[in-house]
């Protein structure tokens, strides 16, 4: 048998007070879940005493509580916590059949109720606007270059956000991060110029109009903010035989990066910004910070107080990449059936209709870049890669040679092929493209495939598409 406690309680109620009115409801009997109306979890008196039954504390919105039918409401419970009831409907909306009705105490009430046995044990969830407050720091945890304040860090401060990165999960429990805090201004400087080295390189293999867009960002803040942190990671900590490790070793990196992201949470709740700069190879800046050689630089952050913190990330405003959806990127059962929870799933290459999609279009950036892209069933690529604006897309044989300038999607049948288009489309509009110039040298099925989920992707995208030396208003049909 579980037990659940509904439990009503004004404000200030003594731990002893509670405690004495549950012993005479339920005497030495085991208690599973407390109720309570929501603002009141964190009362003091309610916490210890859940804490001395070994219950979990659970809490019901008003509006919920005044939708249950209960034996003894009261209009003045009503005018104080817009329900009638607390005890007897917290318990009532548990699902337990209410076995001791409402008992009182000079300041609280108690109502018990009982589980049937087959009704499993769930853990509690946080209260809604508990569970806001994470949902809310996540959406607005941003990417920051511009706007720090010359202002120090309190250290209690700077200890909370390290904490709870340090509380990350990681394999095997092998934490294999470590965070190096750097305030020198010439070790900062160092930095900088390796960063500013890298940008200048990227800058230089853009076409015109994207090097013209990225003129105008700004890539780091290492000397505009008063601390920078190296985050590292060591991949042999815990030795030989880390639970989790064997079969992939990428996990000891993928829980550094959690790490980050812990911190990068944990500095927005505390008012700072953080700004990750990846302009630099890891190898140069572990010199500059004179890392040991087996200990490898993951991230390095800008980190201070901030003038505010913008509603979108610096991207999306500049117009230089766009939000991927989210339906995109929720598969069901296999690859390709895309949709969101509770959504028929359905695949890309539903959008097959270029005249339809055209008139129903979303334009998902504001992107004006020309991209050539080059689609091969088999030969080289380098000769293609001359022009900064091409892309070579590689549908057979193996794995290339890591080069951004070459996506491998290794197609197995033509429809496949259609699907990886369409993805690649789509893809690329949302990184700026604005026009897709499409070549297949070469007689391939597989490329042709891939051509016209190209052009449906692009056009349900909104971007212009062309194949070859056709004029843009080509049929789809000739894709």
């Amino acid at each position: 048998m579980s037990l659940v406690l509904g439990i009503g309680l004004r404000a200030g109620t003594s731990y002893r007070e509670l405690r004495d009115l549950v012993h005479d409801a339920v005497g030495a009997s085991a208690v599973s879940q407390v109720i309570t109306v929501e603002g009141r979890e964190t009362e003091p008196g309610l916490q210890r005493l859940v804490a001395s039954l070994g219950a979990q504390l659970f809490t019901a919105t008003a509006a919920d509580l005044a939708a249950q039918q209960v034996p003894t409401p009261s209009e003045s419970v009503d005018r104080l916590t817009g329900t009638a009831s607390v005890a007897e409907a917290a318990v009532l909306l548990s699902g337990a059949e209410l076995v001791v009705p409402k008992r009182r105490s000079a300041r609280a009430t108690v109502a018990v109720g009982r589980l049937p046995d087959d009704v499993p044990r769930v853990a509690p969830g946080y209260p809604p606007r508990d569970r806001d407050v994470v949902h809310r720091v996540i959406a607005e945890r941003r990417d920051v270059r511009r706007g720090f304040l010359d202002r120090p860090i309190d250290d209690d401060v700077l200890t909370r956000v390290l904490e709870s990165a340090h509380r990350a999960p990681s394999v095997g429990l092998s934490q294999p991060w470590d965070f190096l805090l750097i305030r020198d201004e010439a070790t900062r400087r160092k930095v900088h110029d390796l960063a500013v080295a890298q940008r200048d390189a990227f800058a230089a293999s853009l076409p015109a109009d994207r090097r013209s867009a990225f003129d105008g960002l700004k890539i780091e803040a290492i000397l505009d903010t008063p601390l920078n942190i190296a985050v590292t990671c060591d991949p042999g900590r815990g030795g030989r035989h880390v639970l989790g490790r064997h079969a992939d070793p990428r996990t000891t990196w993928f829980s550094a990066a959690i790490a980050v992201q812990n911190l990068w949470l944990a500095a927005r709740a505390e008012g700072l910004g953080v700004g990750w700069v990846s302009f630099f190879e890891p190898g140069e800046v572990g010199a500059v910070l004179d890392l040991p050689a087996h200990v490898e630089l993951l991230g390095y952050l800008c980190v201070g107080h901030v003038e505010e913190f913008a509603a979108a990330p610096e991207l999306v405003r500049t117009g230089w990449a766009a939000w991927r959806p989210l339906t995109w990127a929720v598969h069901h059962e296999t690859w390709g059936q895309r949709g969101l929870p509770g959504e028929t799933a359905s695949r890309a290459v539903a959008v097959r209709d270029a005249s339809a999609a055209a008139e129903g279009a979303v334009r998902l950036g504001s992107g004006r870049e020309v991209v050539r892209v080059v689609v091969l069933d088999g030969g080289e690529s380098a000769e293609h890669l001359v022009a900064a604006e091409a892309l070579v897309v590689q549908l057979g044989g193996g794995r290339p040679t890591a080069d951004f300038g070459v996506l491998w999607r290794p197609a197995r049948t033509e429809d496949e092929a259609v699907e990886f288009g369409v993805e690649v489309a789509r893809d690329l509009i949302l990184q700026g493209a604005g026009e897709l110039r499409v070549e297949c040298p070469g007689d391939s099925e597989l490329a042709d495939g891939f051509a016209r989920g190209l052009r449906w992707g692009g056009i349900a995208c909104g971007a212009a598409v062309v194949r070859g030396g056709e004029p843009r208003g080509v049929s789809d049909s000739s894709a």
